[in-house]
């Protein structure tokens, strides 16, 4: 497990306990997964945080990942039925979305949630009904209650549908500003569902105080803290492997087939929603390329819109190849066994391997000894309930990892600890504990790329490890 999918795992089960949701703007997100989530596993018989396990977790996303596959179905009026196959086909088997959907993080309900509020927007303005203004007001309230980046793709949004407004035919267009009926309803459902989530059902009204302090936190967050990455970063990221350079070239033809569209005379009337594709696309991608902090799992945000627009480059092709329509046939089938190549790659053959660019420092493999080592010495010494004390300044994964364990504590270095059967430190221990841990024999264990953790046992203690 990922660092920060152990940390979403642990709120899951501070709920499990009948605790609240505590939103933290510091180093977590919203509330959505955790309300995502703790249904589904308490279906799944836990009751507990030691009770969870990976593939429940991972169940999650992997559900709201279909759903997204089957949410391109809503859009076939929206941008034409071989753009939205073609982007279905592209969440359902390319290696980016694939892993991801693996991941016990927000993203992809945080990218389902924008598909919704897309399409679900557009049927807005051109319908005006109030059903569709619920829906994008859930699905808004949906996307910030996963991340506080939400208000980045509200501004793209906002900003696409400025440009293709300006790229159309005012008058004789049917879509113009919506009568406030249908505004007060989005911004009503919007509103109560935020409420809703962010107090945990009403149960703890101090997190909108912590929300008050995400801007602030975002703005120092954006500015790298570590995971500075140069503009080109996300452009490498999807181009990589068999198949990504091929995906990003249907892309930039299916907006070289849209150009015509942002010149056409007249203007169009209503506005073409591929224009409106075209702009967000390239709004949300320069706006995440520019900000220096820059994750691999963030590429999801506009994986989204380049999916449709590699489904209109393809549709491009098949439109001017009309004498050689059968022949499409060769490189269709080509370049779906080079996307399956690559995600049987990154998801399946090497998911957390230092060389899988998804695998952002990820968790060694290395770490899945350590529970098994503790359990094998406890057993070997009757410790029916060993004590184990963990200094570390980040202890991620390891509550996730250690909690089948019901005596762990957890200190900061240079703090005070009690009397423990084991401990577990990093490895520049020092002063006071380095004299208690003298007469304790060392062990290491690989946590990330260059993070080694060590367990220390007692040198009395039986072992037949070498």
């Amino acid at each position: 497990m990922h660092t920060d999918e152990s940390i979403n795992a642990y709120i899951v089960g501070q709920l499990l306990a009948g605790e609240h949701f505590r939103y933290d703007p510091q180093d977590r997100h919203g509330p959505a997964l955790a309300a995502e989530t703790l249904p589904i596993v308490t279906l799944l018989g836990a009751k507990q945080f030691a009770d969870l396990t990976e593939s429940q977790l991972r169940l999650v996303p992997a559900l709201t990942g279909a759903a997204a596959v089957l949410l391109f179905g809503a859009g076939v009026e929206m941008f034409g039925f071989t753009a939205c196959l073609v982007a279905a086909l592209l969440f359902a088997f390319a290696p980016l979305p694939v892993y991801y959907s693996r991941y016990f993080i927000h993203e992809t309900l945080f990218v389902a949630a924008t598909l919704g509020l897309t399409l679900s927007g557009w049927w807005m303005l051109q319908k005006q009904s109030l059903s569709s203004a619920a829906l994008a007001g859930f699905c808004a309230a949906l996307m910030l209650a996963c991340k506080e980046t939400a208000v980045l793709h509200f501004f793209a949004l906002m900003l696409a549908g400025f440009v293709c407004w300006i790229f159309s035919s005012h008058k004789n267009s049917r879509v113009g500003f919506p009568p406030p009926t249908i505004i007060l309803t989005a911004f009503v459902v919007f509103l109560f569902v935020l409420v809703l989530l962010f107090t945990w059902f009403g149960q703890n009204w101090r997190a909108f105080a912590g929300l008050s302090r995400a801007v602030s936190r975002f703005a120092a967050r954006a500015g790298g803290e570590g995971h500075e990455k140069p503009f080109w970063y996300y452009a490498l990221l999807l181009g990589n492997g068999y198949s990504g350079g091929i995906i990003l070239v249907l892309a930039a033809l299916g907006m070289v087939g849209i150009l015509p569209a942002f010149f056409s005379k007249p203007k169009l009337s209503p506005p073409d929603p591929c224009v409106f594709l075209a702009a967000y696309a390239l709004a949300i991608s320069v706006i995440y390329s520019a900000i220096p902090y820059k994750t691999p799992w963030l590429a999801l945000n506009f994986w989204l819109p380049l999916t449709i627009l590699a489904g209109l480059g393809g549709g491009w092709i098949w439109q001017r190849a009309t004498k050689v329509r059968r022949l499409l046939w060769i490189p269709a089938v080509a370049l779906g066994i080079l996307l399956l190549k690559d995600t049987w790659n990154r998801a399946f053959s090497t998911p957390a391997d230092e060389t899988n660019p998804y695998a952002y420092a990820h968790t060694s493999e290395d770490l899945l000894r350590l529970p098994a080592r503790l359990q094998e010495l406890a057993r070997q010494n009757k410790l029916s309930n060993p004590r184990i004390a963990v200094i570390a300044a980040d202890a991620w994964p390891l509550p996730w990892y250690l909690r089948t364990f019901s005596q762990v504590g957890f200190w900061q270095p240079g703090q005070e600890i009690g009397t423990a059967d084991f401990f577990i430190t990093t490895t520049d221990v020092s002063g006071k504990l380095a004299d208690r841990l003298k007469h304790f024999r060392p062990e290491f264990f690989g946590v990330r790329p260059n993070v080694l953790l060590v367990l220390w046992s007692p040198l009395q203690m039986t072992s037949n490890y070498e």
